[in-house]
C-alpha cells in the first residue's frame, strides 16, 4: 500500500468549479457523511466500478498525503482500509490530475498513476 498519495475521483465541472477557490470543501456525499472520501491507487479500480459505474465526465485527482493534519484510514463496511479526510482539500496538495475515459464497453479506463 502506496500511502504517500491517496486518489479522488470528482466530475470535472466540480472540478472545474473548486480549482480556483484553494480548497475542496467534498461532494455532496462527502459533507453528509463528514469527511473526504479518497481511495488508495490500488482501491481506485474498485470504487469506480461501485460507485461511478458508465459514468462519464470524470477526473481523478492524485493527492500527497504529506501535509494532510487530518487524515484518518478507517475500515469501510467490506472490511477494507480508506483514506477520510476530515477537513477540505488543500489543492496545493493536488499534484496531479487525470481524465478519466470510458471504453465501447463501458468500463473506465485508468491511466498509469505511478
Amino acid at each position: 500500500m502506496n500511502l504517500k498519495y491517496i486518489f479522488k475521483i470528482i466530475d470535472i465541472d466540480e472540478w472545474q468549479k473548486v480549482k480556483n477557490s484553494g480548497a475542496y470543501s467534498g461532494s455532496s456525499k462527502d459533507i453528509k457523511d463528514g469527511f473526504i472520501h479518497f481511495s488508495g491507487e490500488d482501491q481506485v479500480k474498485e470504487t469506480l466500478e461501485k460507485h461511478y459505474s458508465k459514468q462519464k465526465n470524470l477526473v481523478l485527482l492524485k493527492v500527497e498525503t504529506l501535509k494532510l493534519d487530518h487524515l484518518i484510514w478507517e475500515q469501510a463496511s467490506d472490511g477494507n482500509m480508506f483514506p477520510h479526510l476530515y477537513s477540505s482539500l488543500d489543492l496545493a496538495n493536488v499534484v496531479d490530475e487525470y481524465e478519466i475515459t470510458i471504453g465501447e464497453d463501458g468500463s473506465h479506463n485508468l491511466p498509469n498513476l505511478s
